[in-house]
């Protein structure tokens, strides 16, 4: 009987838990689907070499404060057979004229100066009667044309002599007598190529000195580009940094060409510039360095302590090949105080003449080499770039008394 109890019992207890699940089981075929929940947004990681960045598929929204300009879209792809733009070219170099014969095409320049020197000396010799006032008038146009005392008497002494030993005076006579005698005094026999090549394995080292307002830093800037024309290398050494902008002038006239600018901060100590523009221009195996330097009043005794001072610590690298003094054809007799005063100081190895076209002071070419005895290497005929010229005497002299 108990059995039969216990039987009864659990069968009721299985029925009761089998019931349960079954119920359970339809409770949750009817609870409706849960709602999606919102996905968390974990920032990419930034993105390696040559891999895009993944774009979240959704952000929160923010203000237009928050969100700052919008983001640059990405490329589209480019259709087939597209053409991609060319990169902008980088600006073209100047190409300077070529030296050679340089003077003989400015000669036209040149020759604006013949009224006040050729022309007159020319006139005043076919006079039929050469009596001491006219002698006194040729000796007077030459002093006026810068030509100096002594060349001058000189000149007159000569002329004076060749004039009377030749009787007669036809105007092609005098022509060649007045052209021979103004290469003598100018001289012919002078070596007048701008020393550029260094003995050594270094490059040539060119220093340009004179007082501002001579066009010296502008000379240097035409100088680099009459290098390059002649097929060589250039680094500028931008040592004036007492002038405002002297630098500037001096790099954007090296661009032109190539030629690149070793420069300091304005005011900094120029025999240090000086000697890193050799030094890079060791380092990069350049033909040429060309050093510009300051250029202040020449009666300041510290300008040419100055330059001194360049002159030894560029030497630190090998000797300077040539030394420039660059000088103002208008200046006249003061150009020649200029001259004594920076050849007491550097050794004056060859002279520039600037602004010597349209002008009656040619003369000065004579006295500047009688007085420093050194040749006229360059002479400066306008305002051009390429309007630095070698000093040929031939050209020079046929320009003054025309043809």
């Amino acid at each position: 009987m108990e059995f039969v109890i216990l039987a009864v019992v659990i069968a009721l207890v299985a029925v009761g838990v089998i019931s349960g699940l079954v119920v359970s089981s339809r409770k949750k075929k009817q609870l409706p689907p849960a709602p999606p929940s919102t996905p968390t947004i974990t920032p990419s990681a930034e993105p390696r070499v040559g891999e895009e960045a993944e774009t979240p598929r959704e952000e929160p929204r923010r203000t237009i404060e928050e969100a700052g300009p919008p983001a640059a879209e990405a490329p589209a792809e480019e259709a087939p057979g597209a053409v991609e733009p060319e990169a902008p070219a980088a600006p073209a170099l100047d190409v300077p004229e070529p030296t050679a014969g340089r003077l003989v095409r400015l000669r036209a320049r040149l020759a604006r100066s013949q009224n006040s020197l050729g022309k007159g000396l020319l006139t005043l010799l076919s006079r039929d009667n050469l009596d001491e006032d006219t002698w006194e008038e040729i000796e007077d146009t030459l002093l006026t044309a810068d030509v100096g005392v002594a060349p001058t008497q000189e000149l007159v002494e000569r002329l004076r002599e060749r004039v009377r030993v030749l009787g007669t005076r036809t105007p092609e006579g005098l022509r060649a007598l007045l052209r021979e005698e103004l290469l003598t005094l100018l001289g012919t026999d002078f070596d007048r190529a701008v020393k550029t090549e260094s003995g050594l394995d270094t490059p040539g080292v060119v220093m340009v000195v004179g007082v501002n307002g001579t066009g010296k830093t502008t000379t240097t800037g035409k100088l680099a580009r009459v290098l390059v024309a002649d097929g060589r290398s250039v680094v500028l050494g931008a040592a004036d940094t007492f002038r405002a902008a002297a630098a500037d002038q001096l790099q954007t006239w090296g661009e032109r060409v190539g030629a690149r600018t070793v420069r300091g901060p304005e005011g900094g100590d120029p025999a240090s510039i000086a000697f890193d523009a050799v030094k890079e221009g060791i380092a990069e195996g350049a033909d040429v360095v060309l050093i510009d330097t300051a250029g202040r009043l020449h009666t300041k005794t510290g300008l040419m302590d100055e330059l001194g001072k360049v002159k030894r610590v560029v030497e630190k690298h090998g000797p300077l090949d040539e030394i420039l003094l660059v000088l103002d054809a208008t200046t006249g007799q003061n150009g020649l105080v200029q001259a004594r005063v920076f050849a007491e100081v550097v050794d004056i190895t060859g002279i520039v003449l600037t602004k010597l076209d349209g002008t009656a002071k040619g003369g000065i070419v004579i006295a500047v080499q009688r007085e420093l005895g050194v040749p006229v290497k360059l002479v400066g005929l306008g305002e051009g770039p390429d309007d630095l010229a070698p000093f040929e005497p031939e050209a020079f002299v046929d320009a003054l008394i025309g043809d």
